[in-house]
């Protein structure tokens, strides 16, 4: 339940019910909007049943949330969370785009992708140093080299940077070195590792599920919370159907239901939702008139020769026009992109 305080309410009647909350067991997390002041709160609310909250001084009314993810839920937090990667919020006017090969693959494809991207207008450089393929003879990454070429790429170009993590392990290594976390969509629902990332506080992209129904994906989210780490991003990367001229089918109207049941931000990953370059275009400018508050996308120097996901990546100058086309759209909506550095 949520409990909203009067919009005159004081500091210290916030306090006074938190102190409260806590001292029965329950958690809290304060809200405060431009107008109220929202108290979430989580556990066993049959405690309360004794406990006269909504006459405590400051306390306007109690709602309960009749979703089963209670952090996530846009009752929880009406206004639109922005979640700040090393300076860069997404959620927020501007659209971000994150880029880069689907596998680190060598130390010169890397810094190579990284400056090319960086230069069409991305802020985040993507890039697998961890590879959880499908064939266990597929290549599976470089690990922890992988992830000392990013932190270069990073330093060279001012780029913040992303890495799928697939253990615990994975995540004790790659906290050194990347600035966000991605949880890939067949650890969706990977419980453990959702809270172990939880626990790490830092910024996590979490891709929705091969087969996962949007609730299951905001459960999956509420793992993440429930450990106190409120930096999520959900991205939309295609859901399996009975078609198969793409990869995926790319579910467009997930972005509109996501922004109306969550606070959280969504970006898109059109790459991974269609399977071949020559969709993700068309597919990335139908996410962002949709209202998505980024993409994701796979570039590589020479796709023909990519260790992993080929077909799908889009060239430096395929991704340069891609880059042209959304500022165009970004500006229609009266949301900004920076696009190509001159």
């Amino acid at each position: 339940m949520i409990i909203v305080m009067k919009p005159n309410s004081k500091d210290e009647q916030v306090q006074e019910v938190c102190n409260v909350l806590k001292s029965l067991g329950l958690g809290v997390h304060i809200s405060k909007g431009t107008q109220v002041t929202i108290i979430g709160v989580i556990g066993d609310k049959s405690v309360l049943t004794d406990v006269p909250i909504e006459l405590f001084p400051g306390v306007d009314k109690i709602v309960p949330i009749m979703e089963s993810y209670k952090l996530a839920s846009r009752t929880f937090k009406p206004e639109n969370s922005e979640i700040d990667v090393g300076g860069i919020k997404i959620g927020g006017k501007e659209i971000i785009v994150m880029a880069g090969p689907c596998a680190v693959e060598s130390r010169e494809q890397l810094l190579e992708t990284a400056e090319k991207v960086q230069k069409c207008g991305a802020q985040i450089l993507r890039g697998g140093a961890y590879k959880p393929r499908t064939s266990p003879y597929s290549f599976q990454g470089l690990e922890e080299e992988g992830l000392k070429y990013m932190a270069e790429a990073r330093e060279k170009t001012g780029l913040k940077i992303i890495t799928e993590v697939i253990s615990e392990k994975s995540i004790e290594i790659a906290d050194k070195y990347v600035d966000m976390f991605q949880i890939g969509a067949r650890n969706m629902q990977n419980f453990h590792l959702l809270r172990e990332v939880g626990k790490t506080k830092k910024p996590v992209l979490l891709k929705r599920g091969l087969s996962s129904t949007i609730d299951e994906w905001l459960n999956a989210a509420e793992y993440i919370m429930s450990e106190g780490n409120y930096n999520v991003v959900l991205c939309e990367r295609g859901i399996r159907t009975f078609e198969t001229a793409t990869r995926n089918t790319l579910d467009i109207s997930a972005i509109p239901v996501i922004k109306s049941k969550t606070h959280l931000p969504i970006i898109v990953d059109p790459s991974h939702a269609t399977g071949k370059w020559e969709y993700v275009l068309p597919l990335s400018r139908a996410a962002i008139a949709a209202g998505a508050d980024g993409l994701i996308i796979e570039v590589h120097p020479n796709p023909k020769c990519a260790l992993s996901d080929g077909p799908q990546s889009l060239t430096p100058e395929n991704f340069r026009e891609l880059c042209d086309s959304i500022k165009d759209i970004a500006n229609l909506l009266g949301r900004t992109f920076q696009g190509a550095v001159a």
